[in-house]
């Protein structure tokens, strides 16, 4: 399943962007078919907050206290129920188009990881729009009465909140991007883009990601146990290396033998603890029980540590 990741401000033209793109779409799955009594070859799927009756309060941290406001429960369920409706469609033949925010780059991660692990590929929109017309437009909208939009307490939050995707990473890549002036011609140049880096005959290959995968209930003992325990000794090794090299940036940490083998690439600069301890974290969080991650599979020890590694060399080439 080709995954398009649409992101950008809020009020920035992101919903019509993403209707434009699904119309262009509709008309190149339809040009595939060899008969009017043939089945399509992909399926065309649009989803969104509207589409899931997710309502724009969900994202208002203005009413919580200020110690509750990174655990909002609330947008976390939104997301559990975004990431459920793109897996339910998830299959070679289906093309999902996901409007909204999606400002956070973990959140934006997770999806590209989801892709990968169905080797099929996922590409990133930027929709393009300055702070201050985004603004004017949440305002005029808030005075016409139209569709609910943002208050202009989280409309602030959410653009202060909002991550930019960048090309050098390979979650936010290909980054496509189309500003508000752009017209539907220059649109239609971009969703062809799009369509090639995602259903075209050169489209790369895409192979199963390396640092989410499914699990095993007990691999080897408990699984929970098991995860902290490989990940803690890990970055402890990290710390020993970093030791011997006397502080400074750069370097591999070997781990394992033979087949076994693991390599960490450390970047230019030295990784202290308790950045290290944000990435094990984060990591745990993924494998644990996250959101969309409750499928079973098999995961031994030797799989843990090699995801673990996978996920740090990608952190560590974002941040390099």
């Amino acid at each position: 399943m080709p995954l398009i990741i649409i992101t950008g401000l809020p009020t920035s033209g992101k919903s019509y962007r993403a209707a434009q793109l699904h119309s262009f779409l509709s008309e190149r799955i339809a040009s595939l078919q060899t008969s009017p009594d043939s089945p399509p070859k992909y399926r065309l799927h649009l989803i969104s907050d509207e589409t899931q009756s997710i309502p724009r309060s969900v994202y208002d941290l203005s009413t919580l206290p200020q110690h509750v406001r990174s655990a909002n429960a609330s947008e976390k369920d939104a997301r559990a129920s975004i990431y459920a409706a793109v897996k339910r469609v998830l299959s070679p033949r289906d093309v999902v188009i996901l409007d909204g925010l999606n400002y956070i780059k973990g959140w934006r991660y997770q999806l590209h990881t989801e892709a990968k692990n169905l080797s099929t590929p996922s590409v990133v929109l930027q929709i393009g729009c300055s702070v201050e017309k985004s603004r004017e437009v949440n305002e005029q909208s808030q005075s016409q009465q139209q569709q609910p939009r943002y208050s202009p307490e989280n409309w602030e939050n959410l653009v202060f909140r909002y991550e930019e995707p960048n090309p050098m990473t390979r979650w936010d890549s290909p980054l496509f991007t189309l500003i508000w002036e752009d017209d539907e011609a220059q649109a239609n140049s971009v969703y062809a883009k799009i369509w090639d880096a995602i259903c075209g005959e050169s489209k790369p290959a895409v192979r199963p990601n390396q640092s989410t995968v499914q699990r095993d209930k007990d691999p080897g003992g408990d699984y929970l146990y098991v995860l902290e325990k490989e990940t803690q000794d890990i970055v402890k090794r990290i710390l020993e290396r970093q030791a011997e090299l006397g502080g400074e940036g750069g370097g591999e940490v070997e781990l394992g033998e033979g087949t076994s083998r693991l390599v960490v690439e450390l970047p230019g600069k030295k990784v202290g603890l308790p950045q290290l301890q944000r990435y094990r974290r984060a990591f745990v969080a993924l494998n644990r029980g996250g959101i969309g991650l409750e499928g079973v599979g098999k995961l031994r020890v030797e799989r843990l540590r090699e995801s673990f590694v996978g996920y740090l060399n990608d952190a560590f080439e974002k941040d390099g």
